[in-house]
């Protein structure tokens, strides 16, 4: 299986952008601004909580963020019904929203059981493999040296 880099590629966060892309293109006239605010923020929510959890950088944190999202979609879902229900949205648009926001549940659950179940704990465990260059240039700047713990210490002259 191929290591994910970025949030970017993560399925889960794609559709997610999708919806949000959907959301803000089907409400631009609305005139309810109150409601068109929370709904755009829901949607975003998920999408900005994916990439939040992914960027933490611990395999706990990135499932407390992936259970928010998925809250969120759940606010977007029910947000869907009040639109439909409203007259903000026709039945074949809500279909289509729902439909988006629901693949987002589903990816977003699955990636949490994969997650709880694999054994990655997260990039902040990772060892490095190699030295950064722009960190040993500093080092060298300040006579600085790590020690077998690495922690910083003066260089002995």
């Amino acid at each position: 299986m191929a290591t994910i880099k970025q949030f970017e590629e993560l399925i889960a966060w794609q559709k997610a952008r999708e919806l949000t892309k959907e959301v803000y293109k089907e409400l631009r006239y609305l005139k309810d601004y109150g409601f068109k605010d929370q709904i755009q923020r829901a949607s975003v929510s998920i999408m900005s909580n994916i990439a939040e959890g992914f960027e933490r950088g611990t395999r706990q944190e990135f499932l407390n963020y992936l259970y928010i999202a998925k809250g969120s979609a759940g606010e977007v879902r029910a947000q869907l019904y009040v639109a439909l229900d409203a007259g903000y949205l026709n039945s074949e648009t809500f279909g289509c929203l729902n439909s988006l926001c629901r693949e987002c549940s589903i990816l977003i659950s699955s990636f949490i059981r994969s997650l709880k179940v694999s054994q990655f704990q997260g990039l902040q465990y990772k060892k490095e493999k190699k030295k950064d260059p722009e960190w040993e240039k500093f080092m060298e700047k300040w006579g600085m040296e790590e020690d077998e713990y690495g922690q910083l210490k003066k260089k002995n002259s």
